[in-house]
């Protein structure tokens, strides 16, 4: 098996062009990879103009989705928020019940796979080419994100399948093979093909976006915070990306319970600090608050506002940084059909949570720093990461290699998450074999320490381009079996309004005095 891999491999470099004589490593992959990731992203971001802007036909079907179950869910993002609070607390925690991994422990898991780069960098550039309307825009896209999240997330508990041994596999892959054939028997085979293209797409991009462009971007910050090219850090990238492989390796390798255990902890304090941070420059310039806002709310329906807001936080976001909060990708369901529990909507209520905390609070906490400082104005060069680090300069000299350690954090908690959807998703297409499952762990934590000392060039293009095919399986599935999302749903809020599912944590309160 393993000699016709590399015969294939062999022959596919072959007839990829060859780079000039005397080229390095990095741009012979490079030349190797760039037709196929070319090709891939003329495919997927395929654009229409609007109002002189090119408008990737990907963004608006994930946007139409967001906007389709809010309206068929009557508003599930805003009717079963307070309820999704109140499971994340543990009001209807039963110790008992089937899964891994608490309500807390599966949105932190979900959480620390979306919150990265995006919510500083995406969010910088989205402000740069839309002005401080885009923020409005972009808060709008995470309250529909917040309804695709519930759907799928619903469906990846649904459909998730139980082993033996306690472990759960749930996501896309289940529920587009095992939901589809069950509900439509005529479609089977068409479910299975959908599986296997999202399972295919999960682990390359995994790779691709998870391991190499996470550390290659740590690498990067932490190098920058240490002295540059004549810092600690200079000329050792293979070194960083061993300690980096390493440290993801122990979590990584424990599977979703450990997962859990670390993000439970990792992500309130990563978010807590970098929000107290913003927090502490708005105060700074607590006089410009009404000003931003208005700025913010102005520049929303102004030409600018809408063609350059929906740019760059819709496309820019979605696109450059999707994880931003990945809502229509699916993966997040991989993690939430971990859930300890019985009840499949909880999954969802809960998922709700994810885009408002990524995209409601952080992204726009970043944001209103970005606006305040005016750190956006005629900083020409600067861009992204950086500038963002010089509106926080503004108030806090000292704080960009603060910024850089949670750029650092930020990244960790990516790779070690997609670490675990791109094994599952390994796992499924090898019939839930553990060799595949932990033969794909090493291979990933092998490409970290790779992505550290590369110049990423077309793999990060691949990458992106491979991410954002995983909406188009999970959308027609989803599309299709929201009706039996709405039935569950519905009695669900029946048994809850009758009483027949009580609070745990109320029953607990009562135990002793009865």
């Amino acid at each position: 098996m393993l000699y016709r891999l590399l015969a294939a491999v062999s022959a596919l470099l072959a007839v990829l062009p060859t780079p000039a004589a005397g080229a390095g490593l990095d741009e012979r992959i490079d030349a190797a990879v760039a037709p196929v990731a070319d090709a891939i992203s003329s495919a997927i971001f395929y654009a229409v103009p609007v109002n002189g802007n090119q408008f990737p036909l990907i963004v608006g079907w994930l946007i139409l989705a967001g906007i389709v179950f809010t309206l068929y869910f009557r508003f599930i993002n805003i009717r079963g928020f307070a309820h999704g609070f109140r499971l994340l607390r543990g009001d209807y925690t039963d110790p008992k019940n089937p899964g891994e991994v608490s309500y807390f422990q599966a949105l932190t898991s979900a959480v620390s796979g979306t919150v990265g780069l995006g919510n500083i960098a995406g969010v910088a550039v989205a402000i740069t080419i839309g002005g401080p309307g885009a923020t409005f825009w972009m808060i709008l896209a995470g309250l529909l994100a917040m309804s695709t999240k519930y759907v799928e997330c619903t469906l990846g508990l649904m459909y998730r399948l139980e082993k033996a041994d306690g472990t759960i596999s749930g996501g896309p892959m289940y529920y587009l093979s095992r939901g589809l054939g069950a509900n439509y028997p005529k479609l089977k085979t068409f479910g299975w093909v959908l599986a296997i293209v999202f399972a295919v797409c999960t682990m390359l991009g995994a790779i691709g976006a998870g391991a190499m462009f996470q550390a290659n971007q740590a690498y990067s910050q932490m190098l920058a915070a240490t002295g540059g090219a004549t810092g600690f850090l200079a000329g050792k990238a293979w070194l960083f990306g061993l300690g980096y492989a390493v440290l993801a390796g122990v979590v990584v390798i424990g599977g979703i319970t450990r997962i859990g255990n670390v993000t439970a902890k990792l992500v309130p304090s990563m978010a807590a600090l970098y929000i107290l941070a913003c927090l502490v420059v708005l105060f700074s310039n607590v006089g410009q608050i009404p000003a931003a806002i208005g700025a913010i709310l102005d520049g929303a329906f102004t030409a600018e506002g809408v063609t350059g807001g929906v740019l760059g936080a819709l496309i820019v976001g979605f696109r450059r940084a999707a994880f931003s909060n990945e809502a229509g990708l699916g993966s997040s369901a991989i993690a939430h059909s971990t859930i300890k529990t019985k009840e499949p909507v909880t999954a969802g209520m809960v998922a709700l949570w994810e885009p408002f905390a990524d995209t409601v609070v952080i992204c726009t906490m970043s944001a209103l720093v970005i606006i305040i400082t005016g750190a956006y104005i005629g900083g020409e060069g600067v861009e992204g990461v950086q500038l963002t680090s010089a509106a926080f300069a503004t108030v806090m000299p000292w704080f960009p290699p603060v910024l850089a350690a949670i750029v650092f954090l930020f990244a960790f908690s990516t790779t070690i998450t997609w670490g675990y959807y791109g094994a599952k998703a390994a796992s499924f297409l090898a019939r839930e074999s553990k060799a595949v499952l932990y033969g794909f762990k090493f291979f990933y934590l092998a490409m970290v320490v790779v992505g550290c000392t590369m110049q990423l060039g077309s793999i990060v293009d691949l990458a992106d381009g491979l991410l954002f095919i995983m909406a188009i399986p999970n959308l027609i599935g989803v599309y299709l079996l929201m009706p039996v999302v709405k039935r569950e749903t519905d009695r669900y809020w029946a048994r809850l309004r009758s009483g027949e599912i009580r609070s745990y944590r109320r029953a607990r309160a009562a135990a002793p005095e009865a």
